[in-house]
């Protein structure tokens, strides 16, 4: 079995493991999605994979076509430099895409993934395409895969998708842990290191003036800790009452074609983000 087969198996397992979760609790198929809703998160489980193997596979073609001699070059590093280099190429690289895209320069392409007024790993890829077509990390991963990265890539890829499945998940796996205070220290670090719901649904709450909802920071994917580094973080250990973007509670959902097709198709709703020129995100 190749790394890429591999790979691919261990992303079905683990989204189907977090969804499975949610099914067994009711809260896979929530009341709070709407029928666009709905459209829109099976469009983007089909498309996700669309994009991002073509970008690998764009990625990798170009490598063979400029430096095929430096295929493997970098086999022979231990793997905890493979790590520390795909947390910096990767994970550092989409903490700014992150940040870019809560401004109005990348905003028509990650509003998508803040229309949703649920948390759930039903959200997990809901991005526009070119969202992911034109970010830094696919496409820096892909050539440090050709370098020789390709099986501690495929670990790095279970450790980060486990953590940011488990920080979109509708069950807040970190509450109860709160709750225990011999574990008081080692949540005070867990927090400030990676992503966890608390820290991330706050990222996705519809209002930021209760002093839990943080839409303009909480960047981090798998680190936390840069949110930490680049004074981004908020941590409350609590939940935000509601999701989503209040434009759409004032005029109806986008169309699911026009949030994941934007700007091919363009928006023809009333305080609109997805028109030409691109609109402004949330203040």
């Amino acid at each position: 079995m190749t790394p890429l087969q591999f790979q691919s198996l261990v992303v079905v397992g683990i989204l189907l493991f977090y969804a499975l979760l949610e099914l067994a609790r009711g809260r896979f198929f929530t009341a709070a999605a709407d029928r666009e809703d709905n459209k829109l998160d099976v469009a983007v489980m089909l498309m996700f994979p669309l994009v991002s193997g073509s970008v690998s596979l764009i990625a990798v073609a170009l490598c063979q076509a400029f430096m095929p001699e430096q295929a493997g070059a970098l086999a022979h590093w231990p793997w905890w430099a493979m790590v520390l280099t795909l947390l910096l190429v990767d994970d550092l690289t989409q903490y700014f895409w992150h940040r870019l895209s809560h401004t109005s320069v990348l905003w028509p392409l990650h509003r998508a993934h803040h229309s949703a007024s649920y948390m759930s790993v039903r959200v997990v890829y809901r991005n526009n395409a070119l969202y992911y077509a034109m970010m830094p990390g696919l496409w820096l991963s892909a050539m440090f895969s050709f370098l020789g990265f390709s099986w501690v890539y495929v670990g790095y890829i279970m450790v980060k998708l486990a953590v940011i499945a488990g920080a979109h998940c509708s069950l807040p796996w970190d509450a109860p842990l709160y709750r225990i205070p011999a574990l008081r220290p080692l949540m005070w670090v867990l927090e400030r290191t990676i992503s966890t719901p608390a820290t991330h649904w706050a990222h996705h709450a519809l209002s930021q003036d209760d002093g839990v909802g943080h839409y303009s920071g909480n960047f981090g994917n798998l680190l936390f800790l840069w949110d930490v580094i680049f004074g981004t973080a908020r941590i409350t250990r609590r939940y935000p009452p509601a999701f989503g973007l209040a434009d759409d509670r004032a005029h109806g959902h986008e169309k699911w074609y026009t949030q994941m097709l934007f700007p091919f198709v363009r928006s023809r709703r009333a305080d609109s983000a997805l028109v030409w020129p691109p609109g402004r995100p949330p203040a």
